[in-house]
């Protein structure tokens, strides 16, 4: 049942009569918002993915904490906050302890969105790319903690694959070993953020929304551990960042980190900028391609659930 009275969470009234009815709802992480994107871009574009999630009659959940409560749903005053106050933390699920006995204000990564989302009732959510098995782990064993709560946390997550950033084949050993399911959305390779593909084969295809959920049903229907599925759907060709300039420019931003010393949490968001800047902001707006298209594909697979 949905925790519409779970203490530990604030669901917005939009959201919570939407849990109480059974009607579709998607969750929205907020860190794309608070540090993923410029302002006053960021809000834009959080309006923008909550208004597309509405037409295509789903409830939005753009989940964030705001002085030490996890609030599931944000009306427009908590999304401005999350857009331009200073200092907002970025918050996994472990950090969420500490910022609600603290009262700490922060964005939600993709692991402590899944684990909020799972525990509010929701059960689609959608984001740009997951962290994973960063490159080099066989020396400094770094790895995204998205990867150990998509393992034990029940909930559908549309996502453009792992950053390409990441050691792409070593994450997809690892989410293989730790028994989440992956199915590419109309493709037989997985998809490369920036990219169409990674060049990975996937092992399940899907064609359709109405076939996740499908899956979805068939996971309850099964038991067994309570892991995620990750419903891989790629950029489209024609909105994906050049492949010749992605591989340079990923080349130079490596190379930059080494030389100097960049690593730990620290090496994800220099990567990144590196490649906004080296393509002339290209990288920023094929990420963004792929975040629409995964809240499209979210929000029909939350429909088809909830007609279950």
């Amino acid at each position: 049942m949905p925790s519409t009275t779970d203490p530990a969470l604030r669901p917005s009234a939009e959201v919570a009569e939407a849990l109480a009815s059974g009607a579709p709802v998607v969750a929205l992480e907020s860190t794309i918002i608070s540090h993923g994107l410029p302002q006053p871009r960021n809000l834009e574009v959080a309006r923008e993915l909550e208004e597309i999630v509405r037409k295509a009659g789903a409830v939005p959940a753009t989940i964030a904490v705001l002085d030490g409560v996890a609030r599931i749903g944000l009306d427009e005053v908590e999304l401005v906050r999350i857009a331009t106050e200073p200092g907002l933390r970025k918050l996994g699920q472990r950090d969420l302890p500490l910022a609600a006995a603290l009262e700490a204000s922060g964005a939600t990564t993709v692991s402590a969105t899944s684990f909020l989302a799972a525990r509010a009732g929701i059960r689609v959510f959608a984001t740009g790319g997951l962290g994973g098995v960063h490159r080099g782990w066989t020396e400094e064993q770094d790895e995204s903690a998205d990867l150990d709560t998509l393992a034990r946390t029940r909930i559908t997550v549309v996502c453009a694959g792992v950053k390409s950033i990441l050691d792409v084949p070593a994450t997809l050993q690892r989410l293989e070993t730790r028994g989440v399911t992956i199915a590419g959305l109309r493709t037989d390779t997985f998809p490369g953020f920036y990219l169409h593909s990674s060049g990975e084969p996937i092992d399940w295809r899907i064609e359709s929304p109405e076939q996740a959920a499908a899956i979805m049903r068939g996971q309850d229907a099964l038991g067994g551990p309570e892991t995620a599925l990750i419903i891989a759907n790629p950029v489209p060709v024609a909105e994906q960042l050049d492949p010749a300039l992605h591989d340079r420019v990923l080349a130079e931003a490596l190379a930059a980190a080494e030389r100097e010393g960049v690593t730990g949490q620290a090496i994800t968001p220099f990567l990144l900028s590196y490649l906004v800047r080296g393509t002339d902001g290209a990288s920023l707006e094929a990420n963004l391609a792929a975040v629409r298209g995964n809240v499209r594909v979210a929000s029909d697979i939350a429909v088809a659930w909830s007609g279950r």
